[in-house]
């Protein structure tokens, strides 16, 4: 397990009709449904950008994907200085627990974008695993941007 310290940010947050609350999504520069999950999302993207100095444009969030016939959307990608898919992040709401699902889920997505590591996170915990030359080996630390 991982233990990730998130930085304090300035999030931009809003309330509209019938008291739903949006947040700023810096990378995508739009304001979006500030949901739990969201919330999770939000907060380790920017963890990746001030703690792990990735690169804010190289951070694709919530874009869609085809797996099989299906459309589905992953929450953070990280692309490497050559513009490929570098790391798969997903996010659940902090009450999601990490369990097989969450893996499964986020295996399922590295069929259509195949990626040398992947991370899941409900804010609390998180996971990650590097791709071996057989199977996902598991990780203590995120790695560098540059490694």
């Amino acid at each position: 397990m991982i233990r990730i310290y998130y930085p304090q940010h300035p999030f931009k947050i809003k309330e509209e009709g019938a008291g739903l609350e949006y947040i700023f999504d810096e990378l995508r520069r739009q304001w979006v449904r500030l949901t739990p999950e969201e919330w999770v999302r939000q907060n380790f993207a920017q963890y990746l950008v001030q703690v792990k100095r990735y690169p804010p444009s190289y951070i694709a969030v919530e874009r869609r994907m085809k797996l099989g016939a299906l459309n589905k959307r992953f929450d953070l990608l990280v692309f490497n200085s050559g513009a490929k898919p570098w790391m798969m992040i997903e996010c659940k709401a902090q009450e999601v627990v990490l369990d097989k699902s969450v893996i499964w889920q986020i295996l399922h997505y590295h069929l259509a974008i195949p990626v040398p590591y992947l991370v899941i996170t409900n804010g609390d915990q998180c996971l990650a695993y590097k791709k071996g030359t057989m199977d996902f080996e598991s990780i203590p630390v995120l790695p560098g941007y540059d490694q």
